[in-house]
């Protein structure tokens, strides 16, 4: 019963240390919201039909340099202050950062959909660039060796549902 007794003791204490590591960072206020979602960056008055990643990455060259709307899950989020996310297609990925690092995502948007309007780009990273963001996102550095090529859309504004 002693030993029962101090395990809840620990989980609960776990628990609550966990949910303090958890702590959700908003670094930027939304320019529209609703009780439905909240947008980032610049208000929008309509929002284009969006496209998705899958179509960015199969075709690159129709869209390279081009202002694209888009609706992609948050796959990976910057957990130090939302300066960024990753969204997947698959085994692919796009970084999508925010124009002029004007503002910020709040981190607990991961899983989130969210459609975004931004200029699509496919660049190459060195190794310590991607190096730096993989651990920015909360990932192991050590994996990545070399040069990686990056899909890159840099966000004017992004629709971040309310949870």
């Amino acid at each position: 019963m002693k030993t029962l007794l101090i395990a809840v003791c620990t989980l609960f204490i776990s628990t609550g240390v966990m949910a303090q590591d958890a702590e959700v960072i908003r670094l930027s206020e939304p320019v529209q919201q609703t009780d439905a979602y909240e947008v980032f960056g610049a208000e929008v008055d309509t929002w284009d039909t969006a496209i998705e990643l899958s179509e960015l990455i199969n075709a690159p060259e129709d869209f390279t340099d081009k202002v694209i709307t888009i609706e992609t899950e948050i796959a990976e989020v910057c957990e130090k202050k939302g300066c960024f996310f990753v969204a997947n297609a698959g085994s692919e990925s796009a970084r999508i950062t925010f124009k002029d690092y004007g503002f910020f995502i709040p981190t607990d948007s991961k899983g989130k959909t969210v459609k975004l309007i931004g200029n699509f780009e496919v660049k190459e990273l060195t190794e310590e660039e991607a190096k730096h963001y993989a651990e920015d996102a909360g990932q192991d550095p050590d994996k990545i060796t070399g040069p990686q090529k990056e899909y890159s859309i840099v966000a004017t504004s992004v629709l971040v549902p309310k949870s």
